[in-house]
Formats: structure tokens, sequence, C-alpha cells
């Protein structure tokens, strides 16, 4: 588990699974985390994940993608983690 960005931060991710490190394989998934206290992970936060996920080597349009958002969100085509989520994994 690890970010990418380049230098101008453009693309910018915030989360990328992988099989290893440090050159990986495979990517397993690519996230993007929106902590904000009024405003869940939405449609624009997702178009700009798939944008993103389209410039990170050795992505593919099959890449899962995974969003991180303190308020409760659904959207399709994305695993959602929320902070109940979070915490449980913490417990394990």
């Amino acid at each position: 588990m690890g970010g990418y960005w380049t230098r101008t931060n453009d693309p910018e991710i915030d989360l990328v699974g992988a099989d290893r490190e440090p050159i990986a394989k495979t990517l397993t998934f690519v996230g993007s985390i929106k902590w904000l206290e009024n405003r869940p992970f939405d449609h624009r936060d997702a178009a700009r994940l798939v944008i993103h996920r389209s410039q990170l080597p050795g992505a593919t349009d099959e890449t899962p993608l995974v969003a991180v958002s303190r308020s409760e969100t659904s959207l399709d085509g994305l695993t959602i983690i929320g902070p109940d989520r979070l915490l449980t994994a913490w417990d394990e």
C-alpha cells in the first residue's frame, strides 16, 4: 500500500494497492481519500480518480477503485470505506 504522485502533483493518488514493493507487478486497487465533514465522496471525485488511474503506470480500466470517505456515500463502480469499516479493520 502506498500512494503515487508526480512532481507536479498531477496525478496525485492517495492510495495504491500493489502485490509487492518497491516495484509492483500487479496493482490491486487505486483509491482516493476525502475526509470532509460536510461533503461525501461524489461523482466529481470519482471522475477525477478515474482520470488519475489512467495516468498511473500499470493501472488499467479494470483496476478496482476505492474511496475512503468520512461521510456516507454510494457510487457505482467504487468500493466505499467509511469510518466504521476503518475502525473494524483496525481492531483485526
